[in-house]
């Protein structure tokens, strides 16, 4: 008897187990998988060899960031790591950057995506080291950092050949330099977000529409100082699909005009556009068939007209229309109500007046009775 038990405990560590970790570690955190570690040999042995499990490094909002990620890259395990987030690990710096540079250059040849979100204390002199190291970056983000300059992201372009999404969002240092080098060197970029990074102008956002075709998303967040004239090349960019203009002041009718001509447009944030009126949302309409998600909030000059032609055009594909704000919007006409709930399906009205269709937002207060159908 205790023969047997024997044998079954072997078949079940070497069978049962392995079998069991290839189904449930695809789908635990990396955090869990490193616990789960301790367990027992048979369990450590099986989770080191499927090696697609050790291919990202998550070490978000956690302290001692940088000697975790030293102490990570030195294992076996991680010599192929493809992605790293160290995203608001604050305490990371520079020296642990360059100490990652001379220890552990080998294991970031294959790194694809690199998250240094909120990492603060990471200046110029850190991005030239851990950029040094990765060759095959496609994706780098540092949002929030104040400290890093046009120099770094020379250092970004001289060492990463191969980035398709970058994110800059709140890097108010950065200057048209910055945007005319990624212009120069990032011909295959797809995604970009420049949110707050205030000291771009038009002049270098256009090289950007010239240069980066590919583009697919662009991000504009809290850029006021655009003028109409910056949007005049953006047509070049006939696969954009997302575009976030919250608080664009300078931004007119003319300059959506030019927008319009992005036809394959599905996420349009004009937030706060204050200059738009009912001419640039209907040459939107008529020619982005394809928007799923489009925000006027708090735009003043914009009437019952433009829902009208969102209805002709958009009402199959349109999620998500938020007019909150939008006083010249009464929402009276029953055949836009037809046309948005009929594709939809979805009404809802609460006791402020506050009006979802799927997701049709409106704050105005409703004279008329609802239509029936």
């Amino acid at each position: 008897m205790e023969g047997e038990g024997e044998e079954q405990t072997s078949i079940w560590n070497k069978e049962t187990v392995p079998k069991v970790m290839k189904i449930v570690s695809t789908r635990l955190a990396q955090r869990d998988l490193i616990s789960l570690l301790l367990l027992s040999p048979w369990i450590h042995r099986t989770l080191i060899s499927y090696t697609s499990l050790w291919l990202s490094i998550d070490l978000r909002e956690m302290n001692n960031a940088g000697d975790r990620l030293i102490a990570a890259l030195s294992l076996p395990r991680y010599q192929h790591v493809k992605q790293i987030s160290l995203e608001f690990a604050q305490d990371i710096n520079d020296d642990d950057l360059e100490v990652i540079k001379s220890k552990c250059l080998g294991s970031l040849q294959d790194l694809e995506s690199l998250n240094l979100n909120g990492c603060q204390k990471i200046s110029d002199k850190g991005i030239e080291a851990i950029t040094s190291c990765c060759p095959k970056l496609k994706v780098f983000s540092i949002y929030w950092n104040v400290r890093a300059t046009d120099e770094g992201v020379k250092h970004l372009v001289k060492n990463c050949k191969y980035i398709v999404d970058l994110n800059f969002s709140g890097c108010k240092q950065l200057s048209d330099k910055s945007l005319q080098l990624v212009a120069d060197n990032y011909s295959e970029l797809e995604s970009l977000n420049l949110t707050r990074c205030v000291k771009i102008t038009d002049c270098s956002l256009q090289q950007v529409f010239v240069k980066c075709s590919f583009l697919q998303s662009l991000n504009l967040y809290a850029l006021s100082s655009f003028t109409d004239e910056a949007y005049k090349k953006i047509s070049v960019l006939s696969h954009l699909k997302f575009l976030d203009l919250c608080g664009a002041q300078n931004l007119s009718d003319d300059g959506l005009s030019c927008i319009a001509k992005c036809k394959k447009l599905v996420s349009l944030n004009l937030t706060w556009c204050v200059r738009v009126t009912d001419v640039g949302v209907i040459a939107i309409a008529e020619s982005c068939t394809s928007l799923e998600f489009l925000s006027l909030f708090g735009i003043v000059g914009v009437t019952d007209k433009c829902l009208e032609a969102l209805s002709k055009s958009c009402a199959n594909t349109m999620t998500t229309l938020d007019v909150n704000g939008c006083i010249g919007i009464k929402v009276n006409n029953c055949s836009v109500y037809k046309a948005f709930c009929l594709s939809s399906a979805y009404l809802w009205e609460s006791c402020y007046s506050y009006f979802l269709i799927k997701n049709l937002y409106c704050c105005n207060p409703i004279k008329d009775e609802l239509p029936c159908f």
